[in-house]
């Protein structure tokens, strides 16, 4: 009985023991687990902080150099192969004409040129005392001369005018007509067009904060301070800026295909309630050049939801091109196109002989798309279904394959591909579409820029007059157009054009537009 007693205790005890090493090694795994996902942070982080900031793949070759001889493989000029192959050796020598080294600062074409000429002090041969003849010159040198900026002041004065005739006859009215002075952009103002183009040029397109904009303006004669600047932009957005905008936006809508992206941005005081280090955000979309003018609008919000983007589009229909961000989906008549550079960017993380692999998929497919660039919508998409789908298809099959599990960044990259691969495919099937929403990533960047010189907005009005200066002066950037002088010409006319009954009036004064266009090119 004692034996059978003691028997049962030992089972008991090796069966607590088993287990307690299952769960052991169960909390080793989750741990080795967590150490190989630590370890890959670890790694990318120092990567991130220490390493190249390119997204230029270095897999070419095993021990990571790019080989300087390995040609890019041309799907369209692969030679026909037959059986009996010609064994001549053909020999010839290339002449490369010396370049000339261009300099890194030259003068635009139109720029004024003063010649100054220097002659001998004296004009006599020293010799026999005759007049000496002119037998040539030459240029020695060039240099840039600067003429500071001045500030001028305007007076408008509007003159009357009586018939003396008519006012002694006390049977006829007075005839009185006087004068009558151009509209001001802000009423009660010292600002006239010029001044208020400057300061909203300089802050957008020179991202110079208001408060470095007061010194500089002080130096010039004009005595003022940053919250008036900053009224005065606000002023100009909301009353003249703001319409045009408005009239883009609309026609931007009528565009079947549009970029989307987002970034966050700071509104200190937030009608919302919520503290000033909330995260707001500035939305970007950008229309794609086979469809007409490139526009690019911002749109300032105070959160990242779903119901931000809805609201903007209002009834659009069409195709966006957009990162894997969940707010990206569920519009009724809105199709989702998702961006390749994310996925290669997920691939680029794992670095490993897999993620390799996964890059080397990418990078197929954008050297089809250098060569696919310039062709038309309907050839790119041809040629698309020709080349890329075969990659493509092939890239899932070895994910799908390859069975990548656990919380490692392989996973995460094959989570992240599976997940998107109805709207990774759609670039295949519509030549309009981008195979990425680089444009737009690129169209944020001077609201970044801007964020990181004036860091935020005191007011939702602030940010909502930064969202349409941006828009103006990145669509006005992508036309060639030069801001300052586009802003002197829209703040001088539209305070006199009748525009708020014919909004038609205003397509003329878009920076594409060829009044626009001839007068405020940049030379």
């Amino acid at each position: 009985m004692a034996n059978r007693t003691s028997e049962q205790a030992l089972e008991k005890v090796i069966s607590m023991l088993e287990e307690q090493l299952a769960h052991s090694n169960q909390q080793n795994e989750q741990q080795s687990k967590q150490i190989e996902k630590l370890t890959e942070q670890v790694q990318h982080l120092t990567k991130m902080l220490f390493g190249s900031k390119s997204e230029k793949s270095r897999y070419n070759v095993p021990d990571g150099q790019s080989s300087l001889f390995d040609e890019e493989e041309d799907p369209f000029h692969d030679s026909e192969q037959t059986e009996d192959q010609s064994q001549q050796v053909i020999s010839y020598t290339v002449v490369r004409k010396a370049s000339k080294k261009k300099r890194n600062d030259h003068f635009h074409e139109g720029v004024e040129t003063e010649v100054v000429h220097h002659y001998p002090d004296l004009l006599t041969c020293s010799c026999c005392q005759n007049d000496l003849a002119r037998i040539g010159g030459i240029v020695v040198r060039e240099e840039a001369e600067f003429i500071p900026a001045k500030l001028k002041r305007i007076q408008h004065m509007v003159h009357s005018y009586e018939c003396k005739h008519c006012k002694l006859d006390s049977s006829i009215a007075a005839n009185i007509v006087r004068g009558k002075a151009p509209q001001p952009v802000i009423q009660r103002s010292l600002a006239g067009p010029s001044v208020l183009a400057k300061v909203t040029s300089d802050k957008y397109n020179l991202y110079l904060p208001l408060y470095r904009q007061v010194k500089e303006w002080l130096r010039h004669g004009l005595e003022t301070n940053d919250k008036n600047l900053s009224n005065w932009v606000i002023k100009v957005s909301n009353e003249w800026l703001l319409p045009l905008y408005q009239r883009m936006t609309s026609l931007a809508m009528r565009r079947t295909v549009l970029h989307v992206d987002e970034t966050t941005a700071q509104v200190i005081y937030r009608p919302d309630g919520k503290p000033g280090n909330t995260n707001a955000y500035n939305w970007v979309y950008k229309t794609v050049p086979c469809q007409g003018p490139v526009m690019v609008l911002f749109h300032s919000s105070l959160s990242r939801a779903r119901e931000v983007l809805k609201n903007f589009l209002g009834d659009y229909k069409g195709t966006i091109i957009c990162d894997g961000y969940s707010a990206y989906g569920g519009l009724p008549g809105v199709t989702f196109a998702n961006c390749w550079a994310h996925v290669r960017r997920y691939w680029l993380k794992a670095d490993s002989k897999n993620g390799r692999i996964g890059v080397d998929y990418c990078n197929q497919l954008y050297r089809l798309e250098n060569k696919f660039r310039e062709m038309r919508p309907g050839k790119r998409r041809r040629m698309r279904k020709k080349y890329s789908k075969l990659i493509v298809t092939a890239f899932f099959k070895w994910i799908e394959e390859s069975h990548f599990y656990g919380k490692n960044a392989i996973a995460t990259a094959t989570d992240y591909s599976l997940k998107r691969k109805d709207e990774l495919q759609r670039f295949l099937f519509d030549g309009r579409i981008e195979i990425d929403n680089n444009p737009a990533e690129n169209a944020i960047r001077p609201n970044v820029l801007g964020r990181k010189n004036w860091l935020f907005s005191v007011s939702e009005a602030g940010a909502q007059a930064n969202a349409i200066c941006l828009s103006l002066a990145e669509t006005a950037k992508i036309h060639g157009i030069d801001f300052y002088a586009y802003l002197k010409k829209v703040l001088t006319d539209l305070p006199s054009l009748h525009f708020q009954q014919t909004s038609e009036l205003l397509d003329a004064y878009f920076p594409w537009s060829p009044q626009i266009q001839e007068t405020c090119k940049l030379r």
